[in-house]
């Protein structure tokens, strides 16, 4: 009886394996329709997602495609308005140049000279012109004294100097106020790529304030010492300015050390 039953198990093993073999057997099926679902879910999610990051790869590069166009037209305009402002800022340094020359009669133009014909003593006999030979242009024949000869020059002198107006309510031997006296100047020079200003020596990535006539104050980093000029960096926004030794030595800008934080 036993090994009957073994027979039939033997030989339903064996029927089992010849359908398992064939693909036919139902486990074997419903297992293999289990997995095929699985692989399939597996692959449509992987489209999904290949789809959502396509299109968050577009959006980026449409967003920085904007963004890199925005950032040039942005550094066209700062470019042309730096342009414009240092072109501005010679403009103005060569006005306070031509006007500095004007007031202190260092001007550059060349001016006629003005002659002034000598007196001639009543006593004094008409000279009688060389007929033979004329006398060079420049020639001069001194008719006059030495002492009216120094007065003439005295009296030019006078003449090409220009007045100081005198100030009704307090004497001429009194130094002139304020406001009469020159600006104020500084020394400024540049050497071995350091700025020398006002008795210091200044150098890159030092921490300064920077004044100007309008009395504002300005919290600034020296970026870079030039050949005449240098720049420095606003901490406050971290734009920069250009000063030229010019500015500094008129006293346009004035520089003041400070500690860096």
């Amino acid at each position: 009886m036993k090994e009957q039953m073994y027979q039939d198990k033997l030989a339903s093993l064996k029927r089992q394996l010849q359908q398992l073999q064939e693909g036919t057997l139902q486990e074997y099926q419903k297992r293999m329709k289990k997995l095929d679902q699985q692989y399939k879910e597996r692959i449509r999610n992987a489209e999904l997602f290949l789809q959502l990051e396509t299109d968050q790869v577009e959006k980026n590069y449409v967003k920085e495609k904007k963004a890199a166009a925005k950032e040039f037209e942005d550094k066209k305009i700062e470019l042309k308005e730096n342009l414009i402002a240092e072109l501005e800022e010679k403009k103005k340094m060569i006005e306070n140049e031509k006007l500095t020359m004007e007031l202190t009669g260092d001007s550059m133009e060349v001016k006629p000279i003005m002659t002034r014909k000598l007196r001639r003593r009543p006593n004094d006999p008409v000279p009688i012109p060389d007929k033979r030979r004329k006398p060079a242009p420049a020639q001069l024949n001194y008719l006059l004294t030495d002492e009216q000869i120094m007065e003439d020059l005295r009296t030019l002198n006078k003449l090409k100097s220009p007045k100081r107006p005198a100030s009704p309510s307090s004497p001429e031997h009194l130094p002139a106020t304020p406001a009469e006296s020159p600006a104020q100047r500084f020394e400024a020079r540049i050497e071995d790529g350091k700025l020398y200003y006002d008795k210091r020596w200044y150098h890159k990535s030092q921490a300064i304030y920077l004044e100007s006539k309008e009395n504002t104050k300005i919290s600034c980093v020296i970026s870079s010492v030039g050949a005449n000029e240098i720049w420095v960096r606003k901490t406050s926004d971290s734009t920069k300015m250009r000063i030229y030794l010019g500015q500094l030595q008129r006293g346009v800008f004035v520089i003041r050390r400070r500690s860096a934080t």
